[in-house]
């Protein structure tokens, strides 16, 4: 299979590229990170920063005026020797405050990171389910992992560093100037030359960066897939065809890097020859200026020192513009998630879930996932008294999915009402309305950690006796007790190690200990065998009692109980009532139990 009919099975939302103008304004919103260290890190990094800078600019003075010019010239070696000591002294208190420096620092980017990977993980934790349906996981991942880490060298090394360079170039400016000003303009001119060219690279770096974002978001996107699907894979021997796959987009991935980092690397360049022209205009005006009397030997040693010590923070200060165009690429990436607004906003000052007793009602709804797709309900109506149970049957995308995403407000309505104790879910508190509502689905999502931590997830404040009385009630107690360290066995991701109905049994388990008020079940009992689904029928009985529930189920053997069956067909109601009246009408719902018979008369 070639690579471009295998890219036609792979298919990943283009992450978007962001065309915004290199601005101050965001670059002010990401410095404001580090603003809750204003006044602990930011200080201590500032004075040892300031120390080192003042030892650097005073040395080549010695050297130059003091020692040449004063000591050497008139041979005043008590002088000399005195001057030798103050060096040394003033290089041990370099090295100790650029030591303290770095530390720093370094203390400080690892803080601004944190707080920075913490706030947007907090904010997605937020957003609504419409932004996660739009974007792949790993693309996700790439915003909170890499473009995190992107920016750690402009806050570890970045800030205070650049601040740094900017008052060594002012001090050595003024001290040029005050040493001579005629040499001083000549070594000099050769720099508004170097910013002039320089500046021409900025747009095309600052995209090229963001070409590396977008093709690391789609590896990564590709990877969690394979790595999520690889037993799907293998059992469809696509192992070959998923390589060829990754390997074009860790090439592109590769090839963004190297013309990005390609780009990045023609600043140096630059600086190298400025310094070159620098250093061949100090030599030969020098000698000049030193033949004429104009400036003595010593004065020529420190600006040889000082010209030496210029090209440093200038090379410096373009690897930090470079750091910058890689923040603002990812800054910008980070904040397009952070400055995302719930789809489902909670209401200010909303109404406590505590007083709901759990009627459920539909008035109209009408509900689209996208905006201009086909509608996947059309004016749904339904009445649910609380304490009753609801099923919702029909064929797949017939809109039973959709109308339990509405009570737990995943998503609000596109047109009508959706209501409980007649108070519209848009005017509860969202939380509140979420802890109140308990779902179990057919895919059961397990996490890392104890069976006790999965089961007491919905309810972390719940002691252990009251995770093992729900365990017993919904009779995962047995399955528990057999695992080599019963409650406490360590399940990793997605809970591997257990079986799909051990796993569903912890769903329910889980469900039973949050004590929902309402409760919805989603193909709860799909995955399950015949053995263990007559457990858990016994165990929905009590899980059931005293709450409103909405049962969706293909299964229809398990909704024979249900107060109320309604049977959907392309997001329309087509038939209501329970079980016996559908049976005797002999409509939609007798014709899918009797398919069903049917199904399982042939397989026997």
């Amino acid at each position: 299979m070639s690579r471009s009919s295998v890219k036609e099975r792979f298919y990943y939302p283009k992450d978007r590229e962001i065309e915004k103008p290199f601005n101050w304004k965001q670059m002010t919103r990401l410095l404001g990170f580090l603003k809750p260290y204003v006044t602990t890190l930011i200080p201590k990094a500032v004075v040892a920063m300031l120390i080192l800078t003042a030892v650097r600019l005073i040395v080549p003075v010695i050297i130059g005026v003091y020692a040449f010019d004063w000591a050497i010239a008139h041979e005043n070696y008590s002088l000399l020797y005195q001057l030798v000591g103050i060096t040394a002294g003033l290089f041990v208190l370099s090295f100790l405050s650029n030591r303290y420096r770095i530390k720093t620092t370094n203390l400080l980017g690892q803080h601004v990171i944190h707080d920075l990977r913490q706030t947007l993980f907090n904010h997605i934790q937020f957003l609504s389910h419409r932004f996660f349906d739009t974007r792949s996981a790993g693309s996700i991942l790439v915003r909170v992992i890499n473009d995190v880490n992107s920016m750690q060298d402009l806050f570890t090394n970045g800030v205070i560093n650049t601040l740094m360079d900017l008052v060594t170039l002012t001090g050595i400016f003024v001290i040029l100037f005050i040493l001579s000003p005629p040499l001083a303009i000549a070594v000099l001119l050769v720099i508004p030359i170097m910013f002039f060219i320089s500046t021409r690279l900025r747009r095309n770096i600052r995209r090229s960066w963001q070409q590396v974002r977008m093709k690391m978001s789609k590896l990564n996107s590709h990877l969690n897939e394979s790595i999520q699907g690889i037993r799907v894979t293998q059992a469809f021997t696509q192992e070959k065809n998923n390589r060829v796959y990754f390997t074009g987009v860790n090439t592109e991935n590769y090839l963004a890097w190297k013309e990005a980092s390609r780009k990045n690397a023609m600043f140096r360049p630059f600086v190298d020859i400025s310094n070159a022209i620098g250093s061949a205009i100090l030599i030969w005006f020098g000698a000049v200026l030193i033949h004429q009397g104009s400036i003595a030997i010593g004065t020529f040693v420190s600006f040889a020192f000082y010209l030496g010590m210029f090209w440093g923070p200038i090379s410096r200060l373009g690897q930090v513009y470079n750091q910058l165009l890689v923040a603002m690429a990812s800054s910008e990436r980070i904040f397009e998630f952070m400055d995302e607004k719930p789809n489902v906003p909670n209401k200010e000052h909303a109404i406590s879930m505590k007083s709901i007793r759990g009627t459920i009602d539909l008035k109209r709804v009408v509900f689209s996932y996208d905006d201009d797709s086909r509608k996947a309900l059309k004016g749904i109506n339904l009445h649910v008294p609380a304490g009753e149970t609801l099923a919702l049957v029909g064929h797949t995308g017939s809109g039973k999915t959709t109308i339990a995403n509405l009570i737990s407000r995943f998503y609000d309505a596109t047109e009508g009402r959706v209501m409980f104790d007649g108070i519209d879910v848009r005017d509860i508190d969202l939380r509140e309305l979420r802890a109140g509502v308990g779902t179990v689905i057919q895919e059961t999502y397990i996490f890392s950690g104890t069976i006790m931590d999965n089961i007491r997830f919905g309810r972390p404040e719940a002691a252990d006796e009251e995770v093992i009385r729900a365990a017993e009630a919904i009779g995962a107690n047995e399955f528990i007790e057999a695992l080599p360290e019963g409650y406490h066995t360590e399940v990793e991701e997605r809970g591997n190690i257990l079986s799909v109905g051990e796993r569903q049994l912890l769903s329910f388990a889980r469900t039973l200990l949050s004590d929902p008020k309402i409760l919805i079940l989603d193909e709860a009992t799909a995955s399950i065998d015949t053995e263990t689904e007559i457990v858990i029928q016994e165990a929905l009985k009590k899980l059931l009692k005293g709450r409103t529930s909405i049962i969706i189920a293909h299964r229809l053997s398990t909704i024979r109980d249900a107060d109320q069956i309604v049977v959907l067909n392309e997001g329309e109601i087509v038939e209501k009532g329970s079980h016996e009246e559908l049976m005797k009408k002999k409509g939609r719902y007798f014709d899918l139990v009797l398919s069903q018979y049917n199904t399982l008369d042939t397989a026997l």
